[in-house]
């Protein structure tokens, strides 16, 4: 991987283990020689993730809609700033830019950003991985969401399989880059046949 793309939130929340996590995966990955590819915003965890990741060197894209760079106050320590017309502009450019994706806790918007890659994903529009950096347990019901949506059978396995797990950044950034391509999608396997 030479790019990552994380998604999290433009608020620091109220734990501040969130902001160490954030500080964390940013070390993890200029340690690793890889670049982040973040929303491009100043405050919140972005803030934290870019701040970290530049202080110790690394390579740093963001990537905000002209709309809200003013509003999130777009990072003005991010020498590479890609300033798109919308939203939708913003996901296809950071989800071009990256080789991966990482969650770190977040709201609505992160939540919207981790499914549309998943998605892309399960249909086989990516095979990059994507993990979930589960943060003193912030992401548990998501998890055990996902986990019901599989004994359900709206989830297969597979494409469950898609989202790696963990609460320690090195290790979930370890188990990304050994990340295999997933199978190809069952509804492509069903309609070939």
């Amino acid at each position: 991987m030479r790019r990552v793309c994380v998604f999290c939130g433009s608020s620091p929340g109220r734990d501040p283990r969130y902001a160490e996590a954030a500080r964390a995966l940013a070390r993890g990955l200029v340690s690793r020689g890889i670049g982040l590819v973040f929303g491009g915003g100043s405050i919140g965890l972005m803030g934290v993730l870019a701040d970290q990741a530049l202080a110790v060197g690394g390579s740093v894209v963001g990537v905000i809609p002209h709309g809200l760079a003013s509003r999130e106050l777009a990072h003005r320590g991010v020498a590479d700033m890609r300033v798109v017309a919308t939203m939708h502009a913003r996901k296809a450019l950071m989800a071009e830019l990256a080789d991966g994706f990482v969650a770190l806790p977040g709201g609505i918007g992160t939540f919207e950003e981790l499914f549309e890659v998943a998605t892309w994903g399960q249909l086989g529009i990516h095979r990059k991985p994507i993990g979930i950096l589960n943060v003193a347990g912030y992401y548990d019901p998501l998890v055990a969401l996902l986990d019901h949506a599989v004994a359900q059978g709206f989830v297969s396995a597979p494409n469950r399989g898609l989202l790696s797990v963990d609460d320690d950044p090195p290790r979930l950034l370890d188990r990304m880059a050994a990340h295999l391509p997933p199978p190809t999608p069952e509804w492509i396997t069903r309609e070939e046949a």
